[in-house]
């Protein structure tokens, strides 16, 4: 009996000490559930049953409890009847996790929308694609590369798949319970986006790369010589922790700050800029601040990227969510429907003219893809790159958007490619170099 006594009591302190290491991490698994449910209810418009049984059904995350409430438009998560969390839905500004500091009469303005019905075709326009040949074009060689990319679904996880050629639609594929019409979470390729916003302030002459970050804070210490080049290239120096498996810089900003713009900029240098490169969600949203900066009033921030960028080329299934304080989450919070995400592209592609309009330089796609130092050829200014070689049987000249469970946009100029393809598994799960090299055969 002593003996018994004395293993439930052990088992009793594991567990005690299990639960107060892992307390604070619930937090985050439950602002995580909540959070994703809500968008895709409310943004992506998909039903709660498909976002827990795929979209949250993830390690960690699995363990929380989500439920949608619709008439209030929120989506409340709990860990074991622990840690609840409650995500709100906005018009036009997407969803966000309520805190404490929350008042839903704070945040009334909404960014201004410009849809217009056109009767270009798609990709240019609103209207369908043309029935495009390309007699260099082989078909047998694309469907291989179109069957490679949604072989294995349980591994794979390719939600979407869509190839342009020559700024033509080639061939598009959708899982179940995905269209066309059907807006995906870019995560980390919005990083791109908000990147491009910079990009179009440098064509209208209103700021240069080489400027320094405009942080008073930064102006007595050593982070003054910070550059918005060294941001747009992560090789500011900052200290920064991108860890999702835990309690980090990354997981404290996007699931507990009201304010993502701040963290990145209160932190110490460690470095010189360029000395280091690191991967920073919060150097993008401090980017976001920045942007912020530039204008006037809030309702102006809040309508550059739609007027100047997304609205201008047709976007018009892309939403970008802000945080409660009002700034965009230019890391991680872009929706967007695959054909949308192509359109990006698309304007990479041709060097940021669209329909006669000139967006931003031609030369922001040099800079963009311009290797940064100490990343081995794999990033430029928040795009990757494949400078090095990274997928090696697929041209060096390729860049791209990529985010968090394989979201990504390929740009591949020698062969007048874009590439679109979401789901819900990256690297090696998903075969990169492989669907690529298999799409790239199939043109000249």
């Amino acid at each position: 009996m002593k003996l018994l006594k004395r293993v439930l009591l052990l088992l009793v302190i594991i567990v005690g000490v299990v639960i107060y290491l892992n307390y604070p991490k619930l937090n985050i698994i439950s602002g995580y559930a909540a959070k994703n449910m809500a968008s895709g209810v409310f943004v992506a418009n998909r039903s709660a049953v498909s976002m827990n049984q795929y979209d949250n059904n993830v390690p960690l995350i699995e363990l929380a409890e989500t439920h949608v409430d619709e008439t209030a438009e929120s989506a409340s998560s709990k860990v074991y009847g622990l840690m609840e969390r409650t995500a709100v839905y906005r018009d036009g500004l997407g969803t966000v996790l309520i805190n404490d500091s929350y008042d839903a009469e704070k945040l009334t303005i909404r960014p201004h929308r410009n849809k217009i019905v056109d009767t270009i075709p798609y990709p240019y326009g609103q209207a369908e694609p043309l029935d495009s040949i390309f007699e260099e074009v082989d078909l047998g060689q694309l469907s291989k590369a179109v069957a490679m990319a949604f072989g294995n679904p349980e591994v794979q996880k390719t939600r979407t798949l869509l190839v342009l050629y020559k700024g033509h639609l080639l061939t598009e594929k959708y899982i179940e319970g995905f269209t066309k019409d059907t807006p995906i979470l870019g995560w980390s390729m919005t990083k791109s986006v908000l990147a491009t916003c910079f990009g179009i302030l440098e064509h209208q002459g209103k700021l240069e790369m080489d400027w320094p970050a405009p942080i008073a804070e930064w102006k007595a210490d050593e982070r003054k010589d910070i550059t918005l080049d060294h941001l747009l290239r992560m090789q500011s120096g900052l200290a920064w922790d991108e860890d999702y498996s835990g309690i980090s810089d990354v997981t404290q900003m996007l699931f507990l700050d009201s304010d993502m713009t701040q963290k990145q900029r209160e932190k110490k240098a460690i470095a010189p800029p360029t000395e280091i490169w690191n991967y920073s969600s919060g150097t993008t949203n401090l980017l976001s601040g920045i942007l912020r900066q530039q204008f006037r009033s809030h309702q102006e921030y809040l309508d550059f990227p739609y007027s100047s960028l997304i609205d201008k080329i047709g976007m018009y299934s892309m939403v970008l969510e802000a945080d409660i304080d009002g700034n965009y989450v230019g890391s991680s919070y872009a929706w967007a429907s695959t054909r949308d995400w192509a359109r990006f592209g698309q304007l990479y592609l041709d060097k940021g003219k669209w329909n006669g309009e000139q967006i931003f330089s031609p030369e922001w796609v040099d800079y963009i893809a311009t290797p940064t130092i100490h990343s081995d050829g794999t990033y430029g200014a928040h795009f990757w790159l494949n400078a090095e070689g990274k997928y090696p049987d697929v041209p060096k000249d390729l860049f791209s958007c990529n985010g968090y469970q394989g979201q990504y946009v390929f740009v591949i100029p020698s062969k007048d490619l874009v590439v679109v393809r979401t789901g819900l598994a990256e690297e090696p799960e998903f075969d990169v170099n492989g669907v690529l090299s298999n799409i790239v055969k199939a043109v000249p």
